[in-house]
């Protein structure tokens, strides 16, 4: 008996020792987070950010090395595939189509411009083709081409003839009469207008520097990396637009001329411009407007505060339809012979004939005549009723 009880309490204090030593535990984990302010399960939660960041951070490189695809590429894919499809796209395309491409943002305007580009490419082809397949120069034994022999003329090269051309436009640009072309129109022009105007102002560039008597251009207001600059830039090349024997400059034609010697020319003014003046620095703006917009050259030109003029097509011509806006290549032509001659009838025949139907005097001629044809038959027929008449009554 004795013996049972004292066996049941060393039982009770083994299971005691380790309750006493877990309780001990606890308290001490409790007392130290007390005494620090911290929670043992805030302070698992804490490596657990510091492990989603380090994570995160391993996983990062190789989101970048996986790239969503560029605008650029994902033009190309769709000109690919409509190139697949059938329809009118161009076999080649440059980053800076794709560029203005990327910027359009309606399906029928991509078409639209493709459908362009397409056909600007296959213009490129022809003349290409049309090159290759000219008669090339009969060729001596010796790869020479044959030369003219027996002959007292000599040859003018075409490199003399750029000197003496480069010469006279030099000369113009120092003693020459100024002619401005107005180039702050960028805003009111489309990209294929732009381009337009671009090829027409280099067609104004050859013709004034084949002139005998050349004027010296100046190029106002065309602001440096614009678009008429970048269009330009890319036309001639920047080595090439670095010689050309103008002035092209940003500011305003009043802050280069005297405002009293400046004429604005545009279609739009009510001032005939009915004789060239030699003193005078005529500006003419640089904008091709295919919708038509009337008023854009006046209104800057009253901005500027410049007098106006317009050149005598009423006076001259007998005027069909449309508007009597002329392109930039067309003004020079007719500037410069009028300039040279001081013949208005000789300077408008550069006008196209599919806009009037000639000058007034030949028209008034013309009718004269016919008026004189259909009057003559009238005059031989009285003449026979009369000789009838005459020889009937001589008959009886």
């Amino acid at each position: 008996m004795v013996f049972d009880v004292m066996f049941l309490r060393s039982c009770s204090l083994a299971v005691r020792a380790p309750v006493q030593t877990l309780l001990r535990s606890t308290v001490r984990s409790i007392s130290t987070s007390r005494t620090t302010g911290k929670d043992p399960d805030e302070e698992e939660k804490l490596d657990l950010d510091v492990w989603k960041t380090v994570m995160k951070t391993q996983a990062l490189p190789e989101s970048q090395s996986d790239p969503s695809p560029s605008a650029l590429d994902v033009n190309r894919e769709l000109v690919e595939m409509w190139h697949q499809a059938g329809k009118l796209v161009p076999q080649n395309i440059t980053d800076e189509q794709l560029q203005d491409l990327a910027a359009l943002t309606t399906k029928s305007a991509k078409k639209k411009f493709l459908k362009f580009l397409a056909i600007k490419e296959a213009h490129k082809i022809s003349k290409k083709e049309k090159r290759e397949n000219k008669p090339k120069p009969e060729r001596n034994t010796d790869g020479e081409e044959r030369e003219l022999r027996n002959t007292f003329l000599m040859k003018f090269w075409s490199g003399s003839m750029d000197r003496l051309q480069n010469w006279r436009a030099a000369q113009a640009m120092r003693f020459g009469q100024p002619l401005v072309y107005d180039m702050s129109y960028e805003r009111h022009m489309t990209r294929r207008e732009m381009e337009n105007a671009v090829s027409q102002l280099m067609e104004t560039e050859g013709f004034n520097r084949r002139s005998p008597d050349p004027f010296h251009l100046h190029f106002c207001g065309l602001t440096p990396g614009g678009a008429y600059h970048s269009e330009l830039l890319k036309r001639y090349g920047a080595e090439t637009w670095e010689r050309m024997l103008i002035t092209d400059t940003a500011s305003q034609p009043v802050d280069m001329f005297r405002r009293e010697d400046l004429v604005y020319l545009t279609a739009d003014s009510h001032t005939v411009l009915r004789q060239f003046d030699h003193r005078k620095v005529y500006v003419v703006g640089a904008i091709v407007d295919r919708s038509i917009q009337s008023g854009i050259s006046l209104a800057n030109a009253k901005r500027l505060q410049l007098a106006t003029a317009r050149l005598p097509l009423d006076e001259h011509l007998d005027w069909d339809s449309g508007a009597k806006n002329l392109t930039l290549d067309q003004m020079m032509r007719i500037l410069s012979t009028v300039k040279d001659t001081g013949d208005w009838k000789t300077a408008l025949e550069f006008v196209p004939k599919r806009k009037h139907c000639g000058f007034h005097q030949m028209r008034t001629g013309k009718t004269q005549s016919v008026r004189n044809e259909f009057a003559a038959p009238k005059n031989k027929t009285d003449g026979h009723k009369r000789e009838r008449k005459t020889w009937w009554e001589e008959e009886g």
